[in-house]
């Protein structure tokens, strides 16, 4: 072990409220927001419903952030969830989060973030049959030996990711709302036709909608990973409200821009709704455009998710030896660089399965729906149980109008984990069966505890 890497080294104050809401708004803002409104249109059908349904997402996001505040700044860790998690119910409930963060939640979305980056950089310079594959094994290697180096490259290369995205998303609202030409009228479908007419017509229904707006909202909640390096006890929440309403303004913006763009009949019909707007008004030269931007909306998520995904599994590291090696934090580095090593590998692993079986592999994200709602839920629950467990504890931030805010959090969650189970319930065995497996290598880390205490 070298010196500077040790179980006894911990995370540095080190990010500043700007440094942390770049990276939150870079973990947000992915390249879900250049598609799913397309989904949302042909869910909700009415201009105003959509509109409504991404002002909804942005509120329950700042909702559920001012509950993060509360925990983060009473309990600042790089576990993050999994912090709170093991303080409200345990170390077993923990030890469950941390394993299906390891093995699918987080290395899951670096492999399908780097494999979307790599699809779309193969329309710019395309290197052969299996283009995506090795641009995405590329960036997941580059990216992880980024951050492996520190915080400080890391904080850097996503500071500077993220404002590229943000600049892409003003690309197309200036593009929709300012330089596209009106939409054509949409065509007349006979009443008997209409119920057989697709999503337009049918609408999948405010769950479906609002699954995919909360999925583009995502990510938010990882904040919580780096809140003991942000600067000031009481910055993060700062950073979390920040965030989550630019992102919140520049999504509405984006909704308005698609539905004056392209019209919201061609909008709900779209597969490609941002190539659709930017070659309506550049033409081929605009999928170019596009392309590149969604391969940087898809480095900042990957790069993100490097970031916060090494530090719950450094955490699961320090409280269970079967884990041990990932519980070392580099103080040189200023990151958990064996953590971040075995991340890598589990990413890079599942890009090679992308290579062979792509419609199983971009599967994994709504395989992790159900998991994720449900832990997400159980956190919203731990805001009540430690305010009842540990009522003594320092509390910089008080979330507003308790209980009523973090109930309508629990609650919400709790709808949207029910709406995963019904719309992806296939996929809802596969998470469990990730979690099954968990519970077994739980069995066996208890053993070896207890084989050691005896």
């Amino acid at each position: 072990m070298s010196q500077t890497q040790s179980t006894d080294a911990k995370p540095k104050a080190s990010l500043s409220v700007f440094d942390a809401c770049t990276m939150i708004v870079g973990l947000i803002v992915g390249a879900g927001v250049f598609g799913t409104p397309a989904i949302v249109a042909g869910a909700m059908g009415d201009e105003t419903l959509i509109i409504a349904v991404w002002v909804a997402g942005g509120v329950f996001s700042i909702i559920g952030a001012l509950c993060y505040a509360e925990l983060v700044t009473a309990f600042p860790s790089a576990g993050g969830e999994y912090h709170f998690i093991q303080r409200a119910y345990g170390r077993s409930l923990a030890f469950l989060y941390g394993w299906a963060r390891m093995t699918v939640i987080v290395a899951g979305s670096i492999a399908v973030f780097a494999y979307l980056f790599g699809d779309y950089l193969s329309r710019v310079i395309n290197l052969g049959e299996y283009s995506s594959a090795i641009w995405a094994a590329l960036i997941v290697m580059v990216l992880t030996a980024v951050n492996y180096r520190g915080i400080e490259e890391g904080k850097v290369t996503q500071n500077i990711f993220t404002v590229l995205e943000v600049g892409g998303l003003v690309l197309i609202v200036v593009a929709g709302l300012l330089l596209a030409s009106p939409p054509p009228p949409p065509p007349v479908v006979a009443a008997g036709a209409a119920a057989a007419s697709g999503p337009w017509y049918m609408g999948a229904g405010l769950g479906t909608a609002m699954l995919f707006v909360l999925f583009t909202y995502g990510g938010w909640n990882d904040a919580a990973y780096i809140s003991a390096e942000v600067k000031g006890e009481r910055n993060i929440a700062r950073a979390l409200l920040i965030a989550i309403s630019v992102v919140a303004v520049l999504y509405v913006l984006v909704a308005l821009a698609y539905m004056k763009g392209l019209g919201l009949h061609a909008m709900a019909r779209s597969d490609a709704v941002a190539a659709d707007l930017l070659k309506a008004v550049w033409g081929t030269a605009g999928e170019k455009v596009i392309s590149i931007m969604i391969a940087i909306a898809a480095l900042t998520s990957v790069n993100g998710s490097i970031i916060v995904g090494a530090r719950s599994n450094y955490a699961l590291g320090k409280d269970w030896p079967i884990f041990g090696y990932l519980g070392k934090w580099d103080e040189a580095s200023g990151s958990p660089r064996n953590a971040m090593l075995v991340q890598g590998a589990i990413a890079m692993a599942l890009v090679g399965l992308g290579a062979f079986q792509k419609a199983g592999f971009k599967g994994l994200v709504e395989y992790s729906l159900p998991v994720f709602w449900g832990f997400f839920m159980l956190v919203g629950i731990a805001l009540f149980v430690l305010r009842a467990k540990e009522p003594n504890a320092p509390r910089p931030f008080h979330v507003p109008l308790y209980p009523l805010l973090p109930a309508i959090f629990v609650c919400m969650c709790g709808y949207l984990l029910y709406s995963s189970l019904i719309f992806h319930g296939g996929h809802a065995l596969v998470g469990l069966a990730v979690l099954a497996i968990g519970g077994v290598v739980l069995l066996i880390a208890r053993a070896r505890e207890a084989r050691q205490a005896a």
